[in-house]
């Protein structure tokens, strides 16, 4: 019991004793004994304390009704759901439904307020009769944050989640969980495998040549076909291409094998691995998975700055005037005027050629609308501190590729204590200032892969592993070589050449900084390459046209579009970034995105600013129809175009809703764990009104009782007045 209107305790013993005195007083000169006196005041003072006590409003609160928490059910009615895997054929929708109408349902609903709700792609009210399974996805983190938005607010007992424990939207489920109402989840499918062959991942690696091979990894698995081979077909477009049969080490164990293709890098290229379905397999749906191989980026334009005439220069000319894929301006300083000012022969792009009259560019956007900056035997005193710094911000700002190379540029302290010591992905300060000559030792200065070099795709000079060693070991050996420090921190070391003793020394190495590539290479005189190898043999100009391409591959333009490779059937989120001619953001460009789907229809749609970072906007397209779409976006500002980018998305390359179709427990338990609930067992409907009993709020839960707004009270009140009335009648008091 409790009071409405509580008085602090020397309130109480006040009003307690003043009440008592006016009692005593009452009666204090009545001619009557002292008995009857004092049994006259004990009725007076009983009378208002209990008075007293009615102001004070007791009440209870009785803890026995649970009608109006509320008891959400989630029913997952995603495509998985459909599957007919339990108990010898039933679908799990199925199973759920009889769960929901002869077990959950009248457990809960006598007792709390029940509402079922579907989720897949979204969520929405139900009813047990017209449950399906027929979304494309499921977005349980999705669910959750949905299920606390609706009943924000209100008294809600628990969630009870209904699901085989799919989860593939975006939205992190265990976090959402973190935030909401206890979660109790009923699994509902096979803990074990099914009979089931699936691809697991097709992934196309990165292609540095328009013409070079493309590494497209699978991984396959099979359950309950004991180490029966799985044989793995690969389409290109649709059409086959190479099969292989491979044969797992054990029933479960997942197979990986490598294609390497020669796709066509004028249009986006779609490659697809598939496993035949067996007549037994219950889910024919993952056994295909495809990936996209984009068309190649228009060509890369190359910066091609050389310190002084020598034979690198006319042999990296040729090599890269050979791939169609670059557009290289070169700038040769030939020596000096009358003056004493440097003179250079340039070639180059009548467009371009005019900002490189004076050698190296000193304006923003005249070296900003290169992709490559490539520094040949150029000592640092050729440029000025504010080109340094402009090279710096090429690389780091406008995410250009920067490459510096030949022992020469090293000399003299290199470009140590200058804006482009951090660049260079070598130390600057553990060497000596001469170049290390070649002699006829075995091994010196040859040049051998290390173990990240021999995956990076800049080092691919043949189809396989085993052939690409072969290859590097037959190039020959280098004139000299700079002995540089060791990498910086990030920085990967691709290939070694021997020093003296044996002493391995960096020949190349290439690392991420800010927002572009560099690369150096120390060796001299590697136009040997060319001239000591057969004509036929095309490892020189392969390695410096993929030194070109890598580098400038990650170089955005003035307009930029970011789009996911890959997407299910639905929305697909489209960035495009904005940027003016000296590559500084635009933030009040329009932006319109012209979207292809793979029948022909085209729509268009105006891009939105990004008010969390200037210069970007964003757009969405609805892709409901699985194949390529092709994306073109175009910015304009103040009447003037300044640029265009286009990419592909492949939709519907893998169904993720058949990706391991097994119960998931562990999903269910990780979310439950998270929210304070747990995984219940279907049959186990009293553990369950147990634990949603204690779930529920207690201002739910109470209901207050008046004690002193009852007949009784009054009843009370009127007895002790009355009897005080009589015994001062009968006593002979008015």
């Amino acid at each position: 019991m409790t009071f409405a209107n509580p008085l602090p305790g020397w309130a109480l013993l006040l009003v307690i004793s003043a009440s008592a005195l006016v009692a005593w007083l009452a009666y204090r000169r009545v001619p009557l004994s002292a008995r009857r006196r004092h049994a006259l005041s004990a009725l007076r003072l009983i009378t208002l304390l209990w008075l007293i006590l009615c102001l004070m409003r007791p009440v209870t609160r009785a803890s026995e009704d649970t009608h109006d928490a509320i008891v959400p059910i989630l029913i997952d009615a995603s495509r998985s759901m459909g599957l007919a895997d339990v108990d010898g054929g039933r679908r799990r929708i199925d199973v759920a439904r009889g769960l929901l109408e002869r077990q959950l349902l009248p457990a809960i609903a006598p007792r709390f307020h029940a509402e079922l709700l579907r989720f897949g792609d979204n969520v929405s009210a139900a009813e047990p009769a017209t449950l399906s399974a027929t979304d494309r996805r499921t977005s349980l983190g999705r669910a959750l944050q949905a299920v606390r938005d609706r009943y924000r607010g209100r008294p809600v007992a628990g969630i009870v989640l209904v699901s085989d424990g799919g989860d593939n939207g975006d939205v992190d489920a265990i976090a959402a969980a973190a935030t909401g109402a206890p979660i109790y989840a009923v699994g509902i499918g096979p803990k074990a495998s099914p009979r089931d062959r699936e691809v697991v991942s097709v992934t196309a690696a990165e292609s540095v040549l328009s013409d070079a091979v493309v590494d497209v990894a699978v991984s396959a698995v099979s359950h309950g076909y004991g180490a029966a081979p799985i044989e793995l077909r690969l389409l290109e477009n649709g059409r086959a291409i190479d099969l292989r049969r491979v044969t797992p080490a054990a029933d479960g164990v997942p197979v990986t094998q490598t294609f390497r293709v020669s796709p066509n890098r004028d249009v986006p290229t779609v490659y697809t691995v598939e496993v035949p379905a067996a007549g037994d397999e219950i889910v024919a749906e993952n056994n295909a998975r495809s990936a996209l191989v984009p068309a190649a980026a228009r060509p890369r334009r190359v910066l091609f700055v050389e310190g002084a005439p020598g034979f690198e220069h006319s042999f990296l000319r040729r090599a890269w005037a050979g791939d169609r894929g670059l557009e290289v301006d070169a700038v040769v300083r030939k020596g000096r005027d009358e003056s004493g000012a440097d003179t250079f022969y340039v070639q180059a792009v009548k467009s371009r050629a005019d900002a490189l009259t004076g050698g190296f560019p000193k304006v923003r956007a005249s070296l900003f609308g290169y992709d490559v900056v490539v520094l040949a035997n150029v000592d640092p005193d050729m440029l000025s501190s504010d080109q340094l710094e402009l090279t710096r911000a090429f690389v780091a700002e406008r995410g250009g590729g920067l490459l510096v190379l030949g022992a020469r540029a090293f000399q003299r302290q290199g470009f140590r204590g200058t804006a482009l010591e951090d660049v260079v992905p070598l130390e600057l300060t553990d060497r000596v200032s001469g170049v290390q000559q070649a002699t006829a030792s075995p091994g010196m200065n040859r040049v051998a892969l290390t173990r990240a070099g021999e995956d990076h795709p800049l080092m691919q000079l043949a189809a396989t592993p085993e052939d690409n060693l072969k290859r590097w070991a037959s190039v020959p050996p280098l004139a000299a070589v700079s002995p540089l420090g060791g990498p910086r921190r990030g920085a990967s070391v691709l290939a070694v050449t021997g020093g003296p003793g044996g002493v391995p020394r960096a020949l190349v190495a290439v690392q991420r900084y800010g927002e572009g590539r560099s690369m150096v290479f120390t060796g001299e005189a590697f136009w040997r390459w060319r001239m000591m190898l057969p004509a036929s043999d095309p490892s020189y100009d392969r390695f410096w046209r993929q030194a070109a391409r890598w580098l400038g591959q990650g170089a955005p333009d003035t307009v930029s579009l970011l789009a996911p490779v890959a997407a299910t059937p639905g929305d697909v989120p489209i960035v495009i970034n904005a940027r003016d001619s000296s590559y500084a953001p635009e933030r009040d460009a329009t932006v319109d995105v012209r979207v292809t789907g793979p029948g022909g229809r085209v729509e268009t749609v105006r891009a939105q600013p990004d008010v969390s970072q200037s210069g970007r906007y964003r757009a969405t397209v609805h892709a409901a129809q699985a194949g390529v779409y092709r994306v073109a976006a175009e910015a304009r500002a103040r009447s003037a175009t300044l640029g265009s980018a286009t990419s592909a998305v492949l939709v519907g390359g893998v169904d993720p809703e058949m990706t391991d179709p097994r119960l998931n427990e562990d999903t269910l338990s990780r979310v439950a764990r998270a929210s304070g609930g747990q995984v219940l067992a279907a049959g186990d409907e009293a553990t369950l009104v147990d634990r949603l009993r204690t779930g529920v709020p207690a201002a739910a839960l109470a209901v207050r009782r008046d004690l002193w707004h009852t007949g009784w009270s009054f009843a009370i009140i009127a007895l002790l007045l009355a009897a005080e009335w009589l015994l001062r009648r009968s006593w002979g008091l008015r």
